[in-house]
């Protein structure tokens, strides 16, 4: 067992960073990018966990079994910091605080280390305040900044750092860390990396949930039910319905845990009217929970998408192919007869047109404040 065990297809990273967890003096700051579902997140906790391990000989170092590799992986030692945010931005107060921790001396380990797991989720102003931290660190501070592209972070924090990229890991891959970490048989945990497109998380949750597996067929079946206007407004509509969902079963138990836990931990009476003071952060926790909420369904929106656009991109493999294109190839390989009757009622080039439509909409719905069902329905109608 070591830190490196889950980032399955990932041997040239796992290499780059194990060699730079023995250097007497690492880098100091680090910009690791990879598409949602790579491990990016899971590659510098796997990297911090190297760097203080407790072993004494370096060649040991990450082996996953010391305390240190074990708090760090579950995100509680003391010198490791790692800020992701639920909301849709991170904000100056945050960064700030980063900034301030950062000149800390390690409490017990060799670094302190500080990992933003939302690179990308800074503004400009933001970005800027970490700027002189990130150039001129303490001598014992390390910087890990994760993003899906260099292209999300600005060029003058990704010029003081060193890139490490992390690849779409293969399918067969994500399939095998399926079977050994979460016990899923071999054929569900297959066909779940192959409907994940070989994006971890998503594999886990569709291997382990079969209304989540429903909830995607629903989702990439909604071309063939395209024939008119009105059956594009419906689709649109069903196609929020369904992320919204996707959502809110994910955020509805936690919400209510936190709830509970808070008014817990602030000696609330079981029943009656809260005093002000309790209302006042039960207030602020609801606010909290509202703006994860739309991050939420912002995210579940983009990855209904994403599926959305294996069909059509299945379509375009079997028309490419002229319908030579072999099951494992296609995503969606179940729907096999479906994906070649559409795709024998097009071209090429419509289906490239389509596919880039839904991108275009992705980019608006993450970017900008467009209504998402609008956005949705002018989508819908241009696939017609």
């Amino acid at each position: 067992m070591s830190v490196w065990d889950e980032l399955q297809g990932q041997e040239p990273v796992v290499a780059q960073l194990r060699k730079a967890s023995l250097e007497a003096t690492p880098t100091h700051a680090w910009l690791l990018t990879g598409p949602p579902g790579s491990g990016r997140s899971n590659a510098a906790k796997a990297f911090a966990a190297a760097l203080i391990c407790e072993q004494v000989e370096a060649q040991d170092r990450g082996c996953g079994q010391c305390h240190a590799c074990h708090t760090v992986l579950a995100g509680t030692h003391l010198d490791v910091t790692f800020l992701e945010t639920e909301k849709t931005t991170i904000s100056i107060e945050e960064a700030r605080e980063l900034v301030t921790k950062a000149q800390d001396r390690p409490a017990s380990a060799r670094w302190r280390i500080i990992i933003i797991g939302d690179a990308d989720r800074m503004v400009e102003r933001t970005t800027n305040v970490l700027l002189k931290a990130i150039e001129e660190p303490p001598p014992r501070t390390i910087w890990i900044l994760c993003a899906p592209s260099p292209a999300d972070v600005l060029v003058t924090i990704r010029s003081r750092c060193r890139m490490v990229t992390l690849r779409i890991p293969p399918v067969q891959d994500v399939a095998e860390l399926l079977i050994r970490r979460d016990g899923i048989e071999p054929q569900l945990a297959l066909a779940a990396a192959r409907a994940a497109q070989s994006h971890v998380g998503i594999a886990r949750r569709l291997a382990r949930d079969e209304e989540a597996r429903n909830r995607r067929t629903a989702i990439v079946r909604l071309p063939l039910g395209l024939r008119g206007v009105s059956a594009a407004a419906q689709a649109a509509a069903s196609l929020m319905e369904l992320a919204t969902a996707e959502a809110s079963s994910s955020n509805e138990e936690r919400d209510q845990a936190e709830k509970g836990q808070l008014l817990r931990s602030l000696g609330a009476p079981e029943s009656g009217t809260l005093p002000p003071s309790m209302r006042a952060q039960i207030r602020q926790l609801e606010e909290d929970q509202k703006r994860r909420s739309k991050r939420s369904i912002t995210d579940t929106l983009d990855r209904a998408l994403t599926d959305l656009i294996s069909f059509y991109r299945d379509v375009l493999l079997i028309q490419l192919s002229d319908n030579q294109a072999k099951d494992e190839e296609l995503v969606n390989a179940g729907l096999r007869e479906d994906l070649a009757s559409f795709a024998a009622q097009g071209r090429s080039e419509q289906t490239l047109n389509k596919i880039e439509t839904i991108n275009e909409v992705r980019r608006r719905i993450v970017s900008t404040n467009v209504a998402p069902l609008l956005a949705l329905e002018a989508m819908t109608v241009s696939l017609l």
